[in-house]
């Protein structure tokens, strides 16, 4: 077998940053590191338990990474405040550059991610599609921060990066709640229980807005081939699934999916409303054995609650990944289909029908 390299995955118990090591893991002749706080429940890469919060524990725990050639960067931390978001997140990512230049480790290629805020979505509307050329806001954003060091790092130690900018990230991923899939999934499991209809529980305009979603092993695919491109040295590129979505047109079919009544929207302030349903989920679970996940770890119901009453376009341009040579795409009603599909086969939710 030939040897392509050894790459470390920050965040693996992420969404992003599981899918990427899984994604790596198929390729032949790469050596996979996963990092996270926790480890996974099923894994086929090494796991590495590592504080990228303190300079001194990520040194320690990246000394046996010296062979590490990409860095996957997906690691986060949740703050309060810009300030503190930057501040937080900027240190892990000099932690984890630092502390594979102690180890001695030849890197070679970084990927970082970032996402809508890039170009204000948490703002409120942005100019659409937005395209990786589009100013900078001048809203203090950790994601430039983040860009700002890794370019200035990467300049003085001779690495290639890349930037890519996924939005709505789905996919099947247990304890990872900034998750879109699993916030419906969940929602329309409880619902259903209590024998409601399936309702948008938004606003009626980010019901009628065009949005866009992000499938995580075609951005693990995007990942896979950055590390590898040498066009894609320096860029910055938008990653969706390559088509637009109304969810007007989408929760019918979710309804029709799943077995359920549809109704007309009706918004619900769901970090609020889900808080009281844990007895619903944990009844749910012991009757169709499902996989046992803390109710708090399950869903991220604020970060569904912000995308579903953002009333703007959400559009981002894939013209630029597409002709640097990266074409991949999926049908976004399909993907969510199949998405539920493997969810409740792999027990995490229950049974559609």
């Amino acid at each position: 077998m030939d040897e392509q390299g050894s790459v470390l995955v920050t965040g693996a118990g992420g969404v992003i940053g599981a899918h990427a090591a899984a994604e790596y893991a198929k390729a032949p002749g790469w050596r996979v590191r996963g990092l996270s706080r926790r480890a996974p429940r099923e894994a086929g890469w090494e796991h590495l338990a590592v504080d990228l919060l303190d300079p001194d524990a990520a040194r320690a725990g990246l000394a046996e990474a010296g062979d590490v050639t990409h860095v996957v960067f997906g690691a986060y931390a949740e703050r309060p405040t810009a300030h503190e978001l930057s501040a937080v997140n900027v240190g892990m990512l000099r932690h984890t550059l630092d502390g594979l230049a102690a180890a001695g480790a030849p890197l070679e290629h970084v990927t970082l991610y970032q996402g809508g805020k890039a170009y204000g979505a948490h703002m409120g509307f942005f100019n659409t599609p937005a395209k990786e050329s589009d100013p900078r806001i001048v809203q203090p954003n950790f994601y430039y921060d983040q860009e700002d060091l890794l370019r200035e790092v990467a300049a003085e130690r001779g690495f290639r990066l890349t930037v890519l900018r996924p939005e709505g990230v789905i996919g099947h991923a247990v304890g990872n709640p900034m998750n879109l899939l699993m916030v419906i999934a969940v929602y329309a499991a409880i619902s259903k229980e209590l024998g409601q209809p399936l309702r948008f529980p938004g606003s009626l305009a980010a019901y009628d807005a065009l949005y866009q979603v992000t499938d995580a092993e075609l951005l693990a695919r995007a990942t896979v081939w950055a590390g590898q491109a040498l066009v894609a040295d320096g860029e910055v590129y938008n990653v969706t699934n390559g088509d637009q979505l109304r969810w007007r047109h989408l929760f019918p079919a979710f309804a029709r999916h799943l077995g359920m009544a549809s109704a007309e929207p009706q918004p619900v302030p769901l970090a609020e409303a889900m808080a009281d349903r844990r007895d619903v989920w944990e009844r749910l679970v012991a009757r169709h054995d499902l996989v046992p996940t803390p109710y708090e770890d399950l869903v991220g119901w604020g970060f569904g609650e912000f995308i579903f009453t953002s009333g703007f376009d959400n559009v981002s341009s894939t013209i630029k990944l597409r002709q640097a040579g990266f074409a991949d795409c999926l049908d976004t009603e399909d993907r969510f289909l199949e998405l539920f599909d493997r969810l409740a086969a792999r027990k995490v939710v229950p049974p559609l029908r």
